[in-house]
């Protein structure tokens, strides 16, 4: 089967695919600005079919029950979908701008990979954990705690990492038994619908089970969140938009994960390897265009070292260039679109307007006239105050923050509204130890640690978010508890 579509991808409706109710609209490219092809464009009609889709599944079948079939499901998908390798990682530097080499991991086979995970835990998780005897009221009784599916998930998914967060949405709530309907992002429709195809097509998956959903009109989110046959809203997006998602939700309290923003520090200790330090702080920045939440966009170094740490990150910023997402060696892509590039150029030119100064980068790059390309940019000369070290920028930009200490970076990491991720670099443990204690956040690496992996929970603190995403916490998420009792 080729997955690329010739004109236009279909929506996946209890089991079907069928056109969108409102036609197509365009897919482009955001290396070129060309068009690439179309996508099925979803009205709420199309909507409320897959809701009760996935609603009349979960309802009548037996697969929130049979989990040895849940887990033969997932291992066929994930082995239907490395299968289109090729053409799913083509896609993605297509369709989402991404370089290559990141195809190979966060961007696609990483996780498709994780779907594996998420079958074993279908069945191998302890669905009833015994409490034993007790004698509440001095009446002998045998508890148990029972785990059953949620019900139907309303997955609204983004545009910077379509693949990663789409499996791991619809990988831990179908191995949980949950029903789902997905909806992605309008800049990335294929990454979702084609998934759909493989789902119809070469997988066992029951009618209903999985739905897609993928269309122009951003207000389908809303209908989603609100509809009372849905039973969990599982968002990740902007902050702004998961208060949104919560206010809808508390309609009907439908229990919502979100995983937000992010604005997370990169600490440098002064026994650190300063120059290993920031050239990861400027490779960890300028991957993918800076378009990941979880990204290291502030850099905090010792106050002592800040002109060797600007030096040090303007070098390797320098051999990062924003570049073609398909030649190899470009680490730096185009943004996903000429508004994410907009809304980028406008903090940078906020960053000047504050008395900010431009290290290196602050325009578009020469010789790319199509594309939308920003390049990567050191900012220096604020402090954490500042809007750009405390909002979300989404784009290939570093603030360089001077710290007077350890404690005094602490306190810049935790002086913000966010706390999804972070990193520390020193040589002295004790010191790393009081700095990853001390920083208030969901995720931290040490000396460039990589903590993602399907095992491992992801959210964040504060406004980064409400729950877990991954690991055995993210598959609790879909999960309700049952407490049975009954006399000894």
């Amino acid at each position: 089967m080729a997955l690329r579509p010739e004109t236009s991808s279909e929506l996946l409706i209890d089991g079907k695919l069928v056109p969108g109710s409102r036609g197509t609209f365009e897919v482009v490219n955001p290396a070129t600005e060309e068009v690439i092809g179309n996508a099925a464009d979803a009205g709420p009609d199309d909507l409320d079919a897959a809701i009760g889709a996935a609603r009349r599944a979960f309802d009548t079948t037996d697969w929130s029950r049979d989990h040895a079939f849940r887990a033969k499901c997932l291992r066929q998908l994930r082995d239907a979908l490395l299968t289109h390798s090729a053409e799913f990682r083509a896609l993605a530097t297509e369709e989402i701008g991404c370089p290559s080499f990141l195809t190979g991991g966060p961007q696609f086979e990483g996780p498709v990979n994780d779907l594996g995970y998420f079958a074993d835990l279908a069945e191998n998780y302890e669905w009833t954990r015994p409490l034993g005897e007790a004698k509440p009221m001095g009446i002998p009784n045998v508890r148990e705690v029972r785990y059953e599916a949620a019900g139907v998930v309303g997955a609204i998914t983004p545009w910077n990492f379509p693949h990663q967060i789409n499996f791991a949405k619809i990988g831990p709530a179908l191995a949980a038994g949950c029903t789902v309907v997905l909806k992605p992002a309008p800049d990335t429709p294929w990454a979702a619908a084609l998934v759909g195809k493989v789902v119809a097509e070469e997988t066992d998956f029951p009618p209903g089970v999985l739905n897609v959903i993928t269309s122009s009109d951003h207000a389908l989110g809303e209908q989603l969140v609100v509809d009372p046959r849905v039973d969990i809203v599982s968002f990740t997006g902007s902050t702004d938009t998961g208060r949104k998602v919560m206010a809808s939700a508390s309609q009907n309290l439908t229990k919502v994960f979100l995983e937000l923003g992010g604005k997370s520090a990169f600490i440098v200790l002064d026994d650190a390897d300063l120059a290993g330090a920031c050239s990861m702080a400027a490779f960890n920045v300028v991957t993918h265009a800076g378009q990941g939440c979880a990204i290291t966009t502030r850099l905090v170094v010792p106050r002592e070292k800040l002109d060797d740490a600007i030096a040090a990150t303007r070098d390797a910023m320098a051999g990062l260039p924003a570049d073609d997402p398909s030649k190899p060696g470009t680490i730096c892509g185009p943004l996903i679109s000429a508004k994410q590039r907009e809304r980028v150029e406008s903090y940078i030119q906020l960053a000047k307007d504050e008395g900010g100064k431009i290290e290196i980068g602050g325009g578009r790059p020469a010789g790319k006239d199509k594309g939308f390309f920003v390049e990567p940019t050191l900012i220096s000369g604020l402090d954490n105050s500042a809007r750009v070290a405390q909002e979300e920028i989404f784009g290939p930009v570093l603030v360089v923050i001077p710290h007077d200490g350890d404690d005094d970076a602490i306190r810049i990491a935790n002086d913000s509204p966010y706390g999804l991720s972070g990193m520390v670099y020193g040589t002295d443990e004790e010191r790393i130890k009081h700095v990853v204690d001390g920083v208030r956040t969901g995720t931290m690496g040490v000396n460039g640690g990589i903590w993602y992996a399907a095992d491992v929970p992801f959210g964040g603190y504060k406004q980064s978010g409400i729950g877990r995403e991954m690991g055995v916490a993210g598959f609790e998420e879909y999960l309700e508890s049952k407490a049975v009792a009954r006399p000894a």
